[in-house]
């Protein structure tokens, strides 16, 4: 294949070490993505930081920070995610035009820009600039990282190779949470090292990922929907096998997408993000409906109240009776369990799918955060210092950490990896772009809100946590469709119907699915894509009279069978 580089590792790795290759390169942007957002709790501990740098706070007696300007500090958290809000919908439309490999190295270089902005701030306004630079970077490689994965990726263990990224998240907030940790005894925890070099870290990986992305392959499918159909192939035969057992399944693959390709840009008239939202131009493909679920995903992924206890862990531990000096080490054995609990994740989320995943989380998340809501409130009303506050503060905790790791076997995973599958091939990154708007809007909301909420309600913030975790069961149930264990190339099928409840998609996806074989080879390999004399593979073939309108195509089923019988009497 000379249309592609010789140095490209297609050319030398195949099946699943290609696979695990660009999962590993797709786990590196992720890290980073978890470090940055885990870094922030401890620089906002940093007197040299708050009190000297930023002004809004004042150390207390304990040592504790108190803080005087709960917007401020907030504020300054929470500008990241208009960051990425911004780089998102950037990184979509960039994505989308020029590729997934040149859009993760822009991503990368512009990280790194805002990153050595945030090392060297001196005042609050230059933190906020920098922090909304350095967030449009991470927007940018949010919204295309997860979709060069999914799109490489079989089907069958899509949920998996994601999972596993996003254990490198995870990993990501453990190194912040832990480096911050050690630098805290550096010189007593004084001067401006204790931050700088922790936001100053991030740098590395960021070189190393823009450094070494261009020597991966690009995504077969956006190559497909290009037109450069030669080079898509090429990739898809390296990432699936061409030889043995193997032999067809990167031909079936291949002619989904070519024939998704084909249907959508028959269906759908405008690409536009303002025509994404409001779903004007995209007939049955929904655009519309799929963009309000991956928004208010991401949004309740925030509202469940892991933002909070990603960020603000210290003042939430502080909060239940834990001492100053106990508080940052209680954090970082809490990353870590975080961390750990996301390999359920990988090896569970393919076998139950998206939806029972979602549910058994929002279940167990709700209870704990009610019980460490009551705990902390039974144990404030203890004399201080005293066994039973003691008992009340521990139990308290434990639902914490309880949360945490729930939240890693299940919420972490899934509002990342759904956008990235349903959205149509022909606006795949703009797609998840915005679900990551979403996760911009609920972060960006939360993180500011936090502050002021644990200082006006204190414990009973983690009420407001466990009614949101209630409120995604319902929502989950009846307006989300599974997507687990179906191609990408599927996704037009499940939302094809013009109702927005989950059982309406799911009846019209089985019919749509009997109506159009020439759509769903890949799932079911076999069955159109061999010569059954030969045995090869069939090139060439497209796919005819293609619809996602179940009601013209039994009109065009009854009129092929009217035809058939005249044609049989004139006989």
């Amino acid at each position: 294949m000379d249309l592609i580089p010789r140095a490209n590792v297609v050319h030398k790795l195949e099946k699943r070490s290609l696979l695990i290759a660009i999962n590993c390169i797709a786990a590196l942007s992720i890290f980073f993505f978890g470090y940055d957002q885990g870094m922030m709790g401890g620089v906002n501990g940093a007197e040299n930081y708050y009190d000297h740098h930023m002004h809004f706070g004042h150390p207390g007696e304990d040592g504790s920070p108190v803080i005087d300007n709960t917007l401020l500090q907030g504020g300054i958290v929470s500008i990241y995610y208009v960051g990425t809000l911004v780089g998102c919908l950037v990184g979509g439309w960039f994505g989308d035009k020029y590729g997934r490999i040149k859009t993760i190295a822009l991503g990368a270089g512009w990280a790194v820009f805002g990153a050595a902005l945030q090392t060297s701030a001196m005042n609050q306004t230059w933190m906020i600039f920098a922090r909304l630079i350095n967030g449009w970077g991470t927007g940018i490689l949010n919204a295309i990282v997860p979709v060069w994965a999914t799109e490489t990726a079989e089907h069958k263990s899509r949920g998996q190779f994601v999972a596993i990224e996003f254990t490198l998240n995870i990993f990501g907030v453990v190194v912040a949470y832990w480096l911050e940790y050690a630098c805290g005894f550096y010189k007593g925890g004084n001067g401006s090292f204790v931050w700088r070099f922790p936001i100053a870290f991030q740098i590395v990986p960021l070189l190393f990922l823009f450094g070494i992305v261009w020597l991966f392959p690009e995504s077969p499918r956006w190559l497909v929907k290009v037109g450069r159909e030669e080079e898509g192939r090429y990739i898809l035969g390296r990432l699936r096998g061409e030889t043995g057992e193997d032999l067809g399944k990167a031909e079936a693959e291949f002619q989904d997408i070519r024939n998704i390709a084909e249907l959508e840009r028959k269906t759908a008239s405008s690409t536009s993000y303002w025509s994404m939202f409001t779903g004007i131009g995209s007939g049955k493909l929904h655009t519309g409906r799929r963009v309000q679920l991956v928004i208010w995903l991401q949004i309740m992924q925030e509202w469940i109240g892991i933002a909070g206890v990603t960020i603000y862990a210290p003042t939430i531990f502080r909060t239940a009776g834990i001492s100053n000096t106990d508080v940052q080490w209680i954090s970082g054995l809490n990353t870590i369990t975080y961390m750990l609990s996301t390999l359920i994740c990988v090896f569970t989320l393919d076998r139950i799918g998206r939806r029972w995943t979602l549910y058994w989380g929002s279940v167990v998340q709700g209870i704990s955060m009610a019980l460490a809501g009551g705990l902390t409130t039974a144990g404030q009303n203890q004399p201080i210092g005293s066994a039973a506050a003691k008992a009340y503060s521990s139990g308290a905790v434990a639902m914490i950490f309880l949360f945490t790791a729930t939240f890693g076997a299940t919420w972490l995973t899934v509002p990342w990896l759904y956008p990235a599958e349903i959205f149509p091939l022909e606006v795949r990154a703009k797609g998840n772009a915005w679900g990551v708007v979403g996760w911009s809007v609920g972060n960006g909301w939360l993180t500011l809100l936090c502050p002021v909420m644990f200082k006006a309600l204190k414990e009973n913030t983690y009420y407001v946590f466990a009614a949101a975790n209630v409120i995604t069961i319902p929502m989950v149930w009846a307006l989300y469709p599974e997507s687990n264990q179906r191609t990408l190339e599927e996704m037009n099928l499940l939302f094809a119907a013009d109702s927005i409840w989950n059982w309406e998609a799911e009846k019209h996806f089985k019919i749509l699915k009997e109506q159009n074989p020439e759509l769903v080879q890949a799932a079911q390999r076999g069955h159109s894509v061999l010569d059954p004399e030969t045995g090869l593979p069939v090139r060439g073939s497209t796919a005819r009279n293609m619809s996602l309108d179940v009601n013209a195509l039994q009109a065009r089923h009854h009129d092929d069978i009217i035809d058939e019988k005249q044609t049989f009497k004139h006989e």
